[in-house]
This record gives structure tokens, sequence and C-alpha cells, in this order.
């Protein structure tokens, strides 16, 4: 079986519950939807037990990870809320770095593509599987710590194939790690937070586009704990529901598309 979790931002405890409630084996796929770490309190021990897994798990990078790793690389200064000091600490932290790194952006397969937070609505599966490829190739390459000093920033908002350089590799990091809202034509909107429901003028969420040129993939993606769970249209499975604020960690088991659920006491 194949079973999909949703942020887990250092909820470790949460997860163990859950793989325990499913009765997860050695035979048994784990993927995640990215972010890791940070907020929660076993960061740390998040890393390693997932590193531990090996083939196992499948992790797609989300925008807490990127931003450990412009940390530890030191193109960022650690956060007032960042929880990071016991992995910058860590013997290990070269290691578990490196294993980070070469984590890809998106993941296709068993019919589903997994990202962090969304694919724009104007790419197709072919161009969001190559614009992914491309950030790969960038972070588990020798440039990568460039990278990283260039990768904040809320600028370019919309794609353009003839892109190049940071302003490219910015852009498509954001589409598949920080986005909510957008517009049809693929601008993005990064200041909300907020849920569905109140959207900024002219953008709506990402999901929401009735042309959105991956509708026919089943798509899994977190990092919006606002939407509890609920993209509100059939293929789209949000499946970050908040653990580290109170809410549950939830896991969806492709094969079936059966949802579980831990609840959790909320850290951050």
């Amino acid at each position: 079986m194949i079973y999909a979790v949703g942020d887990l931002q250092g909820c470790l405890d949460e997860l163990l519950q859950l793989l325990e409630q499913v009765g997860f084996t050695d035979s048994d796929q784990l993927w995640l939807t990215g972010d890791l770490v940070n907020r929660g309190p076993k960061s740390l021990e998040t890393l390693r037990f997932i590193k531990s897994l090996g083939a196992q798990a499948c992790t797609v990078l989300g925008n807490h990870d990127l931003h450990l790793l412009a940390v530890a690389h030191d193109k960022k200064s650690v956060g007032r809320k960042d929880t990071f000091d016991e992995i910058l600490a860590a013997p290990d932290r070269l290691e578990l770095m490196e294993w980070l790194r070469h984590l890809p952006l998106l993941h296709h397969d068993q019919g589903y593509m997994m990202v962090h937070a969304g694919i724009p609505p104007i790419w197709d599966p072919d161009t969001a599987a190559a614009c992914a490829a491309e950030m790969e190739e960038v972070l588990q390459g020798p440039n990568a710590a460039e990278f990283f000093a260039n990768m904040y920033g809320n600028s370019p908002e919309r794609w353009d194939p003839s892109l190049e350089g940071h302003a490219r590799h910015r852009l498509i990091t954001n589409y598949l790690t920080r986005m909510r809202f957008c517009s049809a034509d693929g601008t993005l909107e990064l200041a909300t937070k907020t849920g569905p429901t109140n959207p900024p003028e002219g953008f709506a969420p990402w999901f929401s586009f009735d042309n959105h040129r991956c509708a026919d993939q089943q798509l899994l993606f977190g990092h919006w704990a606002s939407l509890e769970g609920r993209a509100g249209r059939d293929g789209f499975h949000a499946l970050d529901t908040g653990c580290v604020w109170g809410g549950q960690l939830t896991a969806l088991r492709l094969q079936d598309q059966c949802l579980f659920q831990v609840a959790s006491p909320g850290y951050a």
C-alpha cells in the first residue's frame, strides 16, 4: 500500500501514531508532501526517521525544507519562529543536508503527481515535470548555495518560458513550494495566506481553474493548512490539515483513497 501524508513540520510522534493506525509494514510506501521540518518539536528526529526509511519513503521538498537548506548554507539567518537549532548543531548535520538537498520537487507515479504547494494552471504535466527536474539539477549541483542566496522574493510573478537564471528558478520554486492563489494566466499572488473563500481580487486558488492543464491527473499537495484537507474538486487532494497548529496529521491510502487521521495538540 502507498500512504500519502501531509506536512509534518517536526511532528514525528503524530506520524508514528498514524503509521501504527494504518498498520504500516516494510512492504508499504510512504509519500510525503514536504515541509518535514520547522515549527514542530522534533524536526531533527523527523529528518533522521524519514531518511532511515530509504527507498520506502518518497518526499518532495517544501518551502520550509528549502529555507532550512538556505540557513544551513549560510545564505539566510535563522528566523525568530524557526526551530532549526537542534538540526544545525547535530553531528550528522552535513549528511542530513546532503540527503535533503537531493530530494525531488515533484513525484509522478501510480497515476498521481505530488508536489508541495501546487502546479500553476498553465502548466501541463510534462512542463511541470521538466521545470521540477530543472530545479532539482540546480539544487543538487555545485551552485546550490548561489541559488539559496537568490531564492527569496515574490518576483517574477508570471511564467514566461524565456525567463533565465535566478528569476526563472525563483518562480519555478515559488510555484511548486509557495503557491496558494494565482490567476488564470499563472500570475502569482503570494501575500495572501488565508483560506480559499476570500481570495484577493483577480485571483483564485491555483487548483480551481476549469482549464487547469493538469486536471486529468490525481494531484497530491500540502502547504495550505487552512484548506482543512478540502480542495473541493475531484482529483485534487489537499493533505496539509494543520498538524503543527493543533489540527490533524492526514494520510491518504492511494489504492482506495481512504483517509486516516490522528489529532495533534499543536506546537506552533
